[in-house]
């Protein structure tokens, strides 16, 4: 299996890739507020049955990101395209963006995803970038589960981002 950069055509393919996923787990947020204080908490939910999650990465984005400078990383195992990920930079705050990260059902649980990560990450220390960031659903325990094993922290969250109304929780990693 080899991490590449990826062109134009490999874009259309990760295009067709099936980002859709299962999971038994859903962060749920809890907020209170009093007396000078906010208080977010949040809880690891097991869901009563498996819930299957799809739409979650947008095209137009990703072809935005591409065609206006982005890094495309891709994943290739006999010559097939199995993952990818979507960076950017996001120069004012030295970051390097992972928009989206994927690896097609077929191809999961084999560690493409962290080698993915692990170039991504390489990306952003050979742009001399400070940190990674990345967003990700409540809804992508598998996900979370990835990023806090490769030492992404947990620093923050926004309930208006995405346009389904799902609650992106962002993540960060020193680069230095």
């Amino acid at each position: 299996m080899e991490i590449r950069p990826g062109a134009l055509a490999d874009l259309n393919t990760c295009m067709t890739l099936d980002t859709s996923f299962e999971t038994e787990y859903v962060w749920q947020m809890e907020e209170r507020a009093g007396n000078g204080d906010i208080a977010v908490g949040l809880h690891l939910t097991r869901l009563p049955r498996l819930m299957k999650v799809t739409g979650v990465i947008s095209p137009d984005d990703m072809s935005r990101n591409f065609m206006n400078g982005g890094t495309l990383l891709v994943a290739e195992e006999d010559g097939k395209i199995c993952g990818y990920a979507d960076l950017t930079v996001s120069e004012w705050n030295q970051a390097a963006m992972i928009n989206n990260l994927a690896v097609a059902f077929a191809f999961r649980r084999q560690g493409i995803g962290s080698r993915l990560l692990r170039a991504a990450l390489a990306w952003g220390r050979q742009n001399k970038l400070r940190v990674a960031l990345l967003d990700t659903s409540t809804k992508a325990h598998p996900a979370i589960c990835l990023y806090q094993k490769h030492g992404f922290s947990f620093c923050g969250f926004n309930d208006q981002l995405y346009p389904n109304r799902d609650i992106a929780l962002f993540f960060a990693l020193s680069l230095r």
